[in-house]
């Protein structure tokens, strides 16, 4: 169950908080804003979005895979705001009973997994019926010629050496397929600059039955 990317792990923290002292902060808090009840943080990486989960937060369980990243996101759910539990797992199949969860929050994770569409079938299943899916994820580029340069980056190297990352994959339709309807989404680009992953999008999903 354990997932390896040893020079991606130590480089990702970095990487993350350069983001956000550069504007994405703002962008987990509005994903993480009127959140209530019990979350499921899928991919939880070394805990950046811990500290932005709002009080009517009961528990949050934090899913991370790579093992050094889930040691920093422990050491990080001893300052979180709300009670964070640290666990290893899978986004294809969660440590979590069925329909057993309010909402479950992903963030810069759809773009990385193997199986995109299992994924999303595992978080419909631990949702409770009505509960939501929220997501802040970077996506298919607007521009015909970026998404080329997408397409051709993400059949190279590009995802071995980024930990899996694709950096052109259509996750708004994916969402829609896999049983959740979208109540809310906004599109911005981070950074300003077009670059291959600079399209975002961060919103809301209600579990359809």
């Amino acid at each position: 169950m354990a997932v390896h990317h040893p020079i991606f792990a130590r480089l990702y923290p970095q990487m993350g908080k350069a983001m956000d002292r550069g504007g994405m902060a703002r962008h987990r808090r509005a994903l993480l804003a009127g959140l209530a009840g019990e979350v499921i943080d899928v991919g939880a990486g070394d805990g950046l979005n811990f500290g932005h989960y709002p009080p009517t937060i009961t528990r949050v369980l934090a899913v991370e895979p790579e093992s050094h990243l889930r040691g920093l996101a422990a050491a990080a759910a001893r300052y979180a705001p709300v009670p964070v539990e640290v666990v290893n797992g899978l986004a294809e199949r969660l440590p979590a009973a069925d329909g057993s969860a309010d909402a479950v929050v992903v963030s810069l994770v759809l773009c990385s997994l193997p199986d995109q569409d299992a994924a999303l079938r595992e978080f419909h299943r631990v949702v409770k019926p009505g509960g939501q899916l929220r997501f802040l994820e970077h996506v298919r580029a607007d521009a015909p010629g970026l998404a080329r340069v997408q397409r051709l980056l993400d059949a190279t190297i590009w995802p071995r050496l980024a930990g899996g990352c694709h950096t052109g994959r259509d996750t708004t339709a994916a969402i829609d397929r896999s049983g959740f309807t979208i109540e809310r989404i906004d599109r911005f680009r981070f950074p300003d600059a077009r670059t291959p992953s600079s399209l975002h999008i961060v919103g809301t999903a209600l579990r359809r039955d």
